[in-house]
């Protein structure tokens, strides 16, 4: 064999090990359940306990915010995520979380909310104005 196709077969091989590298190592969504018998991060995604109170103090430990969260599966957790309070949290429909648990508690590196959306009522209204329009023609 030639150097060249040698050398060729070495570097598809580091490609596919990369490539498998990555994706093995990504993690995934799962419960709070999960998250208590897994050792890497996990992705919890669930619904805000809006009769829980919010704690965070920004004048005791700005980088301290706590919560409750129910997973999609009912159940109820304290979630700790190091850093600041997220603007309009407590309007989230949806919050999806990455972290590990940890003393009972979840312990979050990030938080993702899906927010309702400020457009929807424009685009209902939009819809609305195209079906007059329509009518009156």
């Amino acid at each position: 064999m030639k150097k060249s196709s040698i050398i060729g077969i070495i570097i598809i091989a580091i490609a596919i090990g990369v490539v498998v590298s990555i994706y093995a190592d990504s993690s995934t969504y799962g419960s709070f359940t999960d998250a208590a018998s897994s050792k890497t991060e996990l992705h919890v995604v669930g619904e805000l306990n809006k009769g829980r109170e919010l704690i965070y103090n920004p004048q005791q430990n700005a980088n301290y915010f706590a919560f409750y969260m129910f997973d999609k599966q009912g159940k109820e957790c304290k979630v700790v995520f190091s850093g600041s309070k997220p603007q309009d949290f407590e309007r989230s429909e949806e919050i999806v979380l990455t972290g590990k648990m940890q003393d009972g508690e979840f312990h979050a590196s990030k938080i993702l909310m899906k927010c309702p959306s400020k457009y929807t009522n424009d685009q209902v209204e939009v819809q609305e104005v195209q079906s007059t329009a329509s009518i009156n023609r």
